[in-house]
């Protein structure tokens, strides 16, 4: 069966090479790991190996061309498979005899489009249709997950699903089919094809029982070569394995990227002495007794994201914290008066619009809060408008949406945006839009517990405040008498590059002050 060898990843970045020189022509015989052709990366020269015995049926570059990796770089007849492709074209010829006799049939791939600037990939967070499910135009089928946020995809036509091409959890990759749908109206003909398309495979299956069993036995062979393809070979480094301890499943004990994944999982045992004849029923035996696992899990999407975020803060901003309490007594009580009033109105009047109004309004005297400083620290811009992020623990990870113009809005404004924000965020799908130019941020970290933190500044901002919970102690009052107040810690970090530790406190005494009371604050909004 003629099969394209897919030029596999050769090197770290790597994206293309130079084909330098073909070692085979068409229609030569080659053997299971001899050299192809030399391939010349931005580094070094690099040797291809073919995968199986066979003949080589096609060359798709001339010497001297650019060849892409993860693209064909020639084809080969792999030896022992004709039947299997005998079998092939008869399912080909079963789908193509029912596609001539039923004119009206129309199955679609559904291509997965552009879903923001930059993206490329995006993870199956849930399908919310099977295979098989009648679906209407505009139904959400399927949640993904960006690095920027959660996005749901709707049909483009009513019809059938015919076929899901990844799994939850599965990384998808943009321009490339999402699923598989037929239109309304032709469900029968997708019947038809699938039944056409189960028997030629059953076929397949009934005629090569000689390869099955062949593979059984292979399973548990170790190269102590460790003979395995760049690609295979990077898995192991990103997973650190030592890959002369992986059984190989191909022949001679090559290693595949699935027997990595096996390994890493405790479905096989760290070292096995394995004969040809071994069975697989010892081979599971060993394998049950083996202790110490663990499970590997890859971090993608808004995980992937805010840790890249966080490192580049950190190694980049040299942070400060400043610590101090607010108390909160008079603002409780004025939200307590008006909460029931304004939820007639549709307003949900939490404590949190209060905090971001009168931080805009001490920006406003403070503009350098409000301010961004170049990688080079050169310059210092100035933005106009305070939109103030707030970071909100998701179901995909932490989202910082923000609110912008602060300064133009009132209470109530802020206080719409911070509910239509904090719900989606928490659903995960926060707007693109709403994720980007924040100038400033509040953690809430008080929300699920915790008096003070060191919070880390959201790059390119200049500065963060989280906010404890909120406790009831003891304080004096004005006359000297103890009372109980309602104490809030604050913590802020600062960019020492921009900020001093003396304009962090008199900044923060002010927006203390608007907050301690809320008189002052009303005023300096009028």
């Amino acid at each position: 069966m003629a099969k394209d060898f897919i030029l596999p990843d050769i090197g770290e970045g790597i994206v293309e090479c130079e084909v330098v020189e073909w070692l085979v022509a068409e229609g030569d015989t080659v053997a299971e790991d001899q050299p192809i052709c030399d391939v010349m990366t931005d580094k070094a020269l690099v040797q291809i190996p073919a995968v199986h015995d066979g003949v080589i049926s096609k060359l798709y570059y001339a010497k001297g061309d650019i060849a892409l990796v993860h693209a064909p770089l020639f084809a080969m007849d792999v030896a022992g498979e004709t039947t299997a492709e005998h079998t092939q074209e008869e399912t080909t010829s079963a789908i193509e005899h029912t596609q001539t006799n039923t004119h009206s049939e129309v199955v679609e791939d559904f291509i997965l489009p552009d879903i923001g600037e930059g993206i490329v990939e995006c993870e199956i967070v849930e399908w919310l249709v099977s295979e098989g499910d009648l679906i209407e135009e505009d139904q959400a089928v399927c949640d993904v997950m960006t690095d920027k946020a959660l996005v749901q995809i709707p049909a483009k036509y009513t019809g059938t699903v015919v076929k899901l091409y990844y799994a939850k959890g599965d990384i998808a990759q943009v321009h490339s089919p999402l699923f598989q749908m037929s239109i309304a109206g032709t469900q029968a003909n997708v019947v038809d094809i699938n039944d056409a398309l189960v028997k030629a495979q059953t076929k397949a299956v009934e005629q090569k029982p000689a390869v099955v069993e062949k593979s059984v036995t292979a399973a548990a062979v170790i190269n102590k070569k460790a003979v395995a393809s760049p690609a295979v070979r990077r898995k192991a480094r990103e997973l650190d394995v030592d890959l002369t301890t992986v059984p190989g499943s191909g022949k001679n004990g090559r290693i595949y990227k699935e027997d990595i994944e096996q390994f890493v999982k405790g479905e096989v045992p760290n070292s096995i002495d394995t004969s040809p004849l071994q069975t697989k029923s010892e081979v599971t035996k060993t394998t049950t007794s083996e202790t110490g696992r663990m499970r590997i899990e890859p971090i993608k999407g808004i995980k992937a994201a805010m840790a890249k975020q966080m490192v580049a803060s950190v190694t980049t901003i040299p942070h400060f914290t400043f610590c101090d309490e607010i108390d909160l007594t008079t603002l409780i009580a004025l939200r307590s008066d008006l909460k029931e009033q304004y939820k007639q109105q549709g307003v949900k009047l939490t404590m949190m619009p209060f905090f971001i109004k009168a931080l805009s309004l001490a920006m406003k005297e403070f503009p350098v809060l409000n301010s961004k400083i170049n990688d080079e620290c050169t310059e210092l811009s100035y933005f106009d408008d305070h939109n103030i992020g707030m970071a909100v623990d998701s179901k995909i990870g932490l989202l910082v949406p923000n609110i912008k113009q602060c300064q133009t809005k009132s209470i109530v404004d802020v206080a719409n945006e911070v509910t239509r924000l904090t719900d989606a965020a928490r659903e995960g799908r926060v707007s693109p839009d709403d994720l980007k130019g924040g100038t400033i941020s509040i953690s809430n970290i008080g929300a699920i517990g915790g008096t003070v933190a060191t919070p880390i500044i959201n790059k390119p901002e200049v500065a963060i405040v989280a906010l404890g919970k909120l406790q009831h102690l003891p304080r004096f009052d004005a006359k000297g008498q103890v009372v109980s107040a309602a104490i809030m810690q604050v913590s802020w970090s600062g960019d020492h590059r921009v900020i001093d530790g003396a304009t962090i406190a008199r900044f923060n005494n002010l927006w203390k002050s608007y907050l301690e009371n809320p008189a002052k604050m009303m005023m300096a909004m009028s």
